[in-house]
Order: C-alpha cells, then sequence, then structure tokens
C-alpha cells in the first residue's frame, strides 16, 4: 500500500502526529535509572586526575531531585532520558559550536539570488545517499553529504564553463548516469572473471555505487521533466514561486506552504509511506531544503523573497538521528513491536558505554588534546550498520522525530531561574538546532563516528 499525501490540515502537523502515532504503535521507549545509577559509579570510579566532579555533581542532581520509581514503561520518551541528555558534558560543551555546522556555507560566486537558490535545491533534492557511506568512503574517502556537496559543486562548475548547464530542467532531465559517475570521480565498473578464459578478468557495470548513481541520475532526469512540463527553467525558479505566490485569505507564505507545494510536484521530496496500515510521513529533504533557504537568504536586509518560519519545524530524519538517539540512550528499541528491530541495536544496550558517550569527549577542538600543526586527526573507515527494510527505517525516523520533539518541549519547560548562567541556553534551543548537533557531533567526535547507523539502499529519501 502506497501512502497519499495527508488529506486535509497542516503538512508539518501530519508529520508530527503520524510519527507519534507510530512511535506508541511500536512501543519504544526509555527507561534510564540504571544507567543513571552506572554513571555515578562510573564517576566515582575513575582516578582523581581525570574525575570531572561537575558530571557527578550534574547526573547526582538530575536524580536526586526527581528521587521517585519511575512509572511502568509504557510508550514514551521519559523525562529522565531527555534530561540525562540536555545536562551531559557531551551535550552542554558541544552543542553552541556543533550546532552551527549546518554544511550550507558554499565556495562558489553565483552570479545572481536565484542561481543560488537554484544551486541550493539541487543540493537538498540530491540529499540522500546515506546507505552508500561505506562503498563511498571506500573509494573517496568522504561520505554520503560530503559526496552530495562535491557532485553539486561539479555540475556547478561544469555548467560555468560552458559544458551545458547542468543545473537547468533541461540539464537534470538529460544528465547520464556515466556523467555522473566522472562529476563524482567513482568507479561504477565491477571486474570479474570471464566465463570461459581462465586468469582474465572482465569489467561490467555494477556495485553499490553504480546502483546510487542510477539513483541520482533517476531523480534529476524525472523532476527536470516535471519542471520542463510546467514551464519551470529550473528548480530554483519552482522554490521562488512558491515562495512569492500569494496564498488565498492569507499574508506571507508558511513553511507549511512550501512544503505542500515541493511534495505534491515532486516525487523525490515524497517521504511518506504506510506502516502497520498507517501512513507516516517525515518528507525530511522537503523541510532541510526550507530551512536552508531561511539560513541562506535570512541575512539579506531586506530578503530578496518571503522566507517562511522555520524555527518550529520537525527534525529532518535520516538513519544518523535515530541510530544516535538509540546509542545516546534516549530511544530504547528493546520492547519495540518490530521483533528484528530490537537486536537492531543490541551494542547500544551497554549502560556504561552510553554514559561514556553522554562524558566529556577527549578530541574535540576546543577541548581535550590537541593536533599538531600542519596534521589532522586519523579517521577510521566507517564499519558497515544494520541493514534496514524501508518499514523498519520509517519506525526509527518516526521515533527520532518525537524524541526530539520531546527533548525540545521539555527544554522549553525549565525554570530559568533554577539553571546556572552557563546553561540558561538550553531552554531556547530549537527543533532544527537539535537536529543539526545531533547530525554534526555524530562527525564531530571519533567515538561518535565509529558508532553504527542502521543502512537503508534503494532510497532517495535519506
Amino acid at each position: 500500500m502506497t501512502a497519499t499525501e495527508p488529506l486535509s490540515g497542516s503538512y508539518v502537523d501530519a508529520i508530527r502526529e503520524s510519527c507519534r502515532e507510530l512511535r506508541e504503535a511500536q512501543n519504544i521507549q526509555h527507561n534510564p535509572v540504571t544507567r543513571i545509577i552506572n554513571t555515578v559509579l562510573l564517576v566515582l570510579l575513575t582516578p582523581q586526575p581525570l574525575r570531572r566532579e561537575s558530571h557527578l555533581l550534574v547526573y547526582c542532581d538530575f536524580y536526586a531531585v526527581e528521587h521517585r520509581v519511575l512509572p511502568s514503561p509504557q510508550s514514551q520518551v521519559t523525562d529522565d532520558a531527555v534530561k540525562r541528555l540536555l545536562f551531559s558534558p557531551s551535550f552542554l560543551q558541544t552543542f553552541k559550536r556543533v550546532s552551527s555546522n549546518h554544511g550550507l556555507h558554499f565556495p562558489l560566486k553565483f552570479p545572481s539570488v536565484l542561481s543560488e537558490l537554484n544551486f541550493l535545491s539541487i543540493l537538498c533534492l540530491l540529499n540522500f545517499a546515506s546507505g552508500y557511506r561505506v562503498p563511498l568512503h571506500g573509494q573517496t574517502g568522504r561520505g554520503a553529504w560530503d559526496n552530495i556537496r562535491a557532485l553539486t559543486f561539479s555540475m556547478y562548475l561544469s555548467s560555468a564553463t560552458g559544458q551545458g548547464d547542468l543545473l537547468s530542467a533541461k540539464g537534470m532531465r538529460t544528465v547520464t548516469p556515466q556523467q555522473i559517475a566522472e562529476l563524482m570521480s567513482v568507479k561504477i565498473y565491477v571486474e570479474r572473471s570471464h566465463e570461459t578464459l581462465p586468469g582474465v578478468t572482465v569489467g561490467e557495470l555494477g556495485g553499490h555505487v553504480y546502483d546510487l548513481v542510477k539513483l541520482i541520475s533517476t531523480t534529476l532526469k524525472e523532476t527536470g521533466e516535471i519542471l520542463e512540463r510546467s514551464g519551470m527553467p529550473d528548480l530554483g525558479s519552482f522554490v521562488l514561486r512558491s515562495l512569492t505566490s500569494k496564498r488565498f485569505g492569507r499574508g506571507d507564505v508558511t513553511a507549511d506552504d512550501v512544503l505542500k507545494d515541493l511534495v505534491c510536484a515532486f516525487p523525490a521530496f515524497r517521504d511518506m509511506a504506510v506502516v502497520d496500515g498507517r501512513p507516516v510521513y517525515c518528507f525530511k529533504k522537503a523541510l532541510f531544503l526550507i530551512h536552508g533557504v531561511r539560513l541562506r537568504f535570512g541575512s539579506y536586509s531586506p530578503p530578496p523573497f518571503p522566507l517562511p518560519d522555520t524555527t518550529n519545524l520537525p527534525v529532518f530524519t535520516d538513519n544518523v538521528l535515530p541510530s544516535l538517539l538509540i546509542h545516546l540512550g534516549v530511544l530504547d528499541v528493546s520492547g519495540v513491536k518490530d521483533v528484528v528491530l530490537r537486536s537492531t541495536f543490541s551494542d547500544a544496550a551497554n549502560d556504561i558505554d552510553v554514559n561514556l558517550l553522554l562524558a566529556v569527549p577527549k578530541d574535540t577542538p576546543d577541548i581535550g588534546t590537541t593536533v599538531a600543526p600542519g596534521t589532522k586527526p586519523k579517521k577510521v573507515p566507517p564499519k558497515e550498520g544494520p541493514v534496514l527494510t524501508s518499514e523498519r527505517a520509517y519506525i526509527l525516523r518516526a521515533a527520532a522525530v518525537d524524541a526530539c520533539e520531546k527533548i525540545v518541549e521539555y527544554a522549553h519547560q525549565l525554570n530559568e531561574t533554577s539553571l546556572p548562567d552557563g546553561q540558561k541556553w538550553i531552554k531556547d534551543i530549537t527543533l532544527p538546532e537539535l537536529d543539526m548537533w545531533l547530525w554534526a557531533v555524530a562527525k564531530d567526535r571519533s567515538d561518535y563516528r565509529e558508532l553504527q547507523r542502521f543502512v537503508l539502499r534503494d532510497t532517495v529519501f535519506f
């Protein structure tokens, strides 16, 4: 069964409601009492020169203040789990620095605002490939997002040198897999032994990277065809029309207006499914595009076109957010209705490991050890995570959306007067900022980079 667009009301509300309902139906929850106790023990057992008494005070405080028996397990993300994350050393000491690393600073000189808007729009359209992270690292040394950024840069630069505008509707429609592979600098041939000639190998198209290249070219072709049929010269022009269109009986454009336009027009933004008979909506890339427009053009005075408020958008859920929330102890899938998912992240059940992840990292740029000038920290190639079906991926992605809603809701309800001066900012965090922190901190710390992320291939949604 295929999901249809929300029949009425807000698309943004549909994301929140459908994700909450799916998480509750799947019984994804968290019970953190033993982990809190283990954290205290961990700090007490840490040798004095390495011990940070503030860690003990923070963790003891939010356990002692509550000092109550938790209710029996139920389908919710508990306040204790949220509080433990928000007041952890990892969150407190990296949030401000890391949450601004959105990856939308472009070292390019655009001839016009529309050209930049088009570049941004196509980058967001192609913001997938997470399921091909390991083979991409093997060929290029970069992850999914960095490879997609590099591809979009190459498409722009090749267009600027008179090789045809690959970022136009026509260029998108006519681009070939071979062109994409060349622009990405990846190999799409695999070698195999010749059937009849011993010792002879032949090359043929195939492999995971070739599958990704086909997904990219198909997405560009499909989107280009839709743009040409609608009379749009490029995707940026479509987005600009959505931002500037007058909405009947209302004033300024909203994020929901643009979200509806993108989802209804382009299958590559139609990130939704039916899981256990219920529709679930994520719309990750469309939300990211809308927020990206706000980030890129919000500093203009005045802005070149109307900019919707994105402060309260749901998070842009992919494979990183739910995987990290499980590793950090916010989401517990041990009692999930889908039996296969219970063992998906079995390594995340170790309480001591979770508490170490929430402690002060040793290798962040502003604290801990320093790196010698002219050298870079050694990066370990990522390992393949558990491969999921589309339905199971939606279950975890939906749980992440709802968990982040809970985290920000809890933060906003904190009593400012009870917070130390250096922590009052927690009360004002937003969902997009939390999304950016989760996504960026997963790359910022070496121990976080080594954490397994679930894998879904053959998708253009994340």
